[in-house]
């Protein structure tokens, strides 16, 4: 008999049995068990469970599978590492701290900058030093030692700041397909060189006030963009906008992010994720096309906000520095997955005007309505430990209506952070294949091979839009690689974390206009750029069998879920796509 709740496809409903669930659950069970573990009353738990039985919104899968169940897991996707010291001593211990969270299911972004660089001196054993990057192949060795909870794999983001000596070496760190594979790796740009970059002047590489190397900044920002259009990586982290734009700016300094980058973090930080599926707001009208439910989307904000901030105080942690820190903060990143589904579905092609008008009335929606609960909540439990009225001066809260700025003057706020833009790769596919958070459709179907116990099994997935309305909307190879940039620069405009967004650069963009993306997405207000090519040399690795599609390549699942590409999270051939959940 067909469920009335949760997934329809069978392998949407296999890999959240296999990922979110105990042992013999159901989908209505485990989501039971979430909304139990997460209410605040009968009422409250009543309508969030009501929210997670229609798939409405979704949690990410940390929470799905931690929050009531049995065994030791943490709710939380991700973490940032404590700044780790420049010593033999400091560097084990941040091992020893990074094995401990990858043991419980967090994956792990760090800030390498504090390491010396390679050369250098070392004065109490007369020595010099081997530099940031040989310490990096102590975490990655670790991380593929650990399973972690036995349900994922490792992930890790490694951040250097673009100043650092060692820079150069870094960013070619992975020309390869088999140093760091447990790490993305990401560039903390900062504004000082990007006006040098702009200006075709020099850039000092510094180490502690110390100038190692004097380099022409336009080279060095060609260098990082050539290995990224080569290999994928390293991304790019705007890192002093991430700093303005913080609304703890003046009580900490965001130096790294989580593994894909939405949620940039303090030292121990952690991150918090769910996304409301938009495409379950989407009804059709009486003249038979289709509509945007917004009273829905309104009502449903305050359950999700008031259940993710429960998160914060029932949630399992790795480490004790890790719990203070997110009781003190109570951060979450609430976002969207289905976005190209549900627009294309009301007849708004991707990156158009009209998509963009919709795109920015759900954002203001979800903005507002999580910033009034928040409030709401300080006055019924109290603000964020670490609140201070200079929370209202980061560069995001002066974007916020008069009437919340006024309302967190007078009684403060729950949560200093509220909204971020996630991949949601398995969560989107457990919810029968919505498309993946403000990503294009990728294809309208695609071949996806299964490992099973009993061998490799072949399904044929169709896109969600496809299969419920009957809407072919533009895939990510048919649109220019600027309306991506258009979406993230909109997308970056309404969450007061960060975004993750793959911008797809098709065989027709040449080398220029490559740059010109990232310096778009500068010039637009993101905090970030990742670009994914699929000609590039990493990804080539994939496509061996000579199959031109890369919609058509089956996507051979390790655990039943992506094909490991050499970086921390994994490529997925079918959405083009690269992973971390």
């Amino acid at each position: 008999m067909k469920n009335e709740y949760g997934p329809t496809l069978p392998i949407s409903e296999e890999i959240h049995a296999m990922k979110y669930r105990s042992e013999g659950e159901t989908f209505t069970e485990a989501m039971t068990r979430v909304a139990e573990a997460l209410k605040d009353d009968e009422a409250h738990f009543n309508n969030f469970r009501t929210i997670l039985y229609n798939q409405r919104f979704l949690p990410a899968g940390r929470v799905q599978s931690a929050m009531g169940a049995p065994r030791t897991v943490t709710p939380y996707n991700c973490f940032v590492s404590g700044t780790i010291p420049d010593s033999m001593n400091g560097i084990t211990d941040a091992v020893g701290e990074a094995a401990r969270t990858m043991q419980l299911g967090g994956g792990i972004g760090y800030d390498f900058g504090t390491l010396r660089p390679h050369g250098a001196h070392i004065r109490s054993l007369d020595s010099k030093s081997s530099g940031p990057l040989s310490f990096m192949g102590i975490f990655d060795a670790v991380c593929k030692t650990i399973a972690s909870a036995g349900h994922r794999r490792g992930a890790q983001m490694g951040v250097l700041p673009v100043d650092h000596p060692d820079i150069e070496k870094f960013i070619r760190a992975k020309n390869n397909s088999t140093e760091l594979t447990q790490f993305n790796i990401s560039v903390g740009v900062t504004d000082k060189f990007m006006a040098a970059v702009k200006e075709d002047t020099d850039f000092d590489l510094v180490f502690e006030g110390t100038v190692y190397k004097t380099v022409n900044a336009r080279a060095l920002w060609d260098d990082i963009l050539r290995s990224t259009w080569d290999w994928a990586e390293p991304g790019i982290l705007f890192i002093d906008r991430i700093n303005r734009k913080n609304n703890l700016h003046y009580c900490e300094k965001i130096v790294a992010t989580n593994p894909c980058g939405e949620q940039p973090l303090p030292p121990y930080g952690a991150c918090l994720l769910g996304s409301f599926n938009l495409t379950k707001y989407i009804q059709m009208t009486p003249e038979g096309t289709y509509s945007f439910n917004m009273q829905m989307l309104k009502n449903d904000i305050p359950h999700v906000v008031r259940a993710m901030d429960n998160v914060v105080d029932r949630a399992t942690y790795p480490l004790p520095q890790q719990e203070r820190q997110a009781k003190d903060t109570r951060r979450m990143g609430l976002g969207v997955t289905g976005l190209a589904n549900a627009l294309e579905a009301m007849g708004y092609d991707y990156g158009t005007p009209d998509f963009i008008h919709w795109f920015e009335k759900i954002m203001t929606v979800i903005r507002d309505g999580c910033y009034m609960t928040s409030i709401s909540l300080a006055v019924e439990k109290g603000k964020f430990p670490l609140y201070d009225e200079k929370f209202l001066d980061s560069e995001f809260a002066k974007t916020l209506p008069e009437k919340i700025r006024s309302l967190i003057q007078t009684h403060g706020i729950r949560n200093s952070h509220l909204l971020s833009i996630a991949p949601t790769g398995t969560i989107s596919l457990s919810a029968d294949n919505v498309s993946s958070g403000i990503e294009p459709v990728f294809s309208h179907t695609y071949d996806r091979t299964i490992q099973t116990f009993d061998g490799p099994r072949v399904e044929t997935v169709e896109d969600y839009a496809y299969r419920e309305f009957g809407v072919k909307g533009k895939t990510a190879d048919e649109l220019s690689v600027f309306d991506h940039v258009k979406v993230l620069n909109v997308a970056s405009k309404y969450v007061d974390s960060a975004c993750s967004k793959t911008c797809n650069v098709g065989d027709n963009v040449g080398w220029e206009d490559f740059k010109k993306v990232y310096m778009d997405a500068y010039e637009g207000g993101s905090s970030g750029c990742t670009t994914f090519r699929a000609s590039g040399k990493r990804f080539g690795i994939l496509n061996a069998s000579a199959v031109e599609d890369v919609a058509e390549v089956p996507v051979v699942e390790e655990n039943h879920d992506f094909v490991e590409e050499g970086g921390a999270c994994y490529f997925d051939p079918a959405t083009g796509l690269r992973k971390c959940e």
